[in-house]
């Protein structure tokens, strides 16, 4: 049987690529997002069982685009990790975008075991 797939999209190398290395030693299957094509269409594509996102640089886009995946009666079932450099209103922002938690860039890290649980967990 398969390991379950972890789709996950980040710009900033840190932690973005230890984040691949350490849920691949926790038992998941790990797709980066590829940049050329919507995340939404990506997550119907490969219907993976989580997405973890790194909202920064562009806020605005990412949170825009777990938007769209929430609003799509064949997406919106995903949770979705979001993580950023939390303050002025990101989280709430998040939230209210749809993601399923919401963690602090300085700790997704060394949290990443609990969080997953968690947003499985809810699902």
């Amino acid at each position: 049987m398969n390991s379950p797939l972890v789709l996950i999209h980040y710009q900033n190398l840190m932690p973005g690529s230890r984040l691949v290395h350490r849920l691949e030693e926790l038992g998941f299957r790990v797709k980066s997002a590829s940049p050329s094509s919507s995340l939404a269409d990506q997550v119907r594509e490969l219907s993976p069982m989580a997405m973890v996102c790194d909202l920064e640089p562009d806020v605005d886009q990412h949170l825009e685009a777990i938007r769209t995946i929430k609003e799509d009666l064949q997406t919106q079932h995903l949770p979705i990790l979001a993580y950023a450099n939390l303050g002025d209103g990101l989280e709430e922002s998040a939230r209210l975008a749809g993601a399923t938690l919401i963690a602090d860039r300085s700790g997704v890290l060394s949290q990443l075991p609990s969080l997953m649980d968690h947003i499985l967990e809810v699902h």
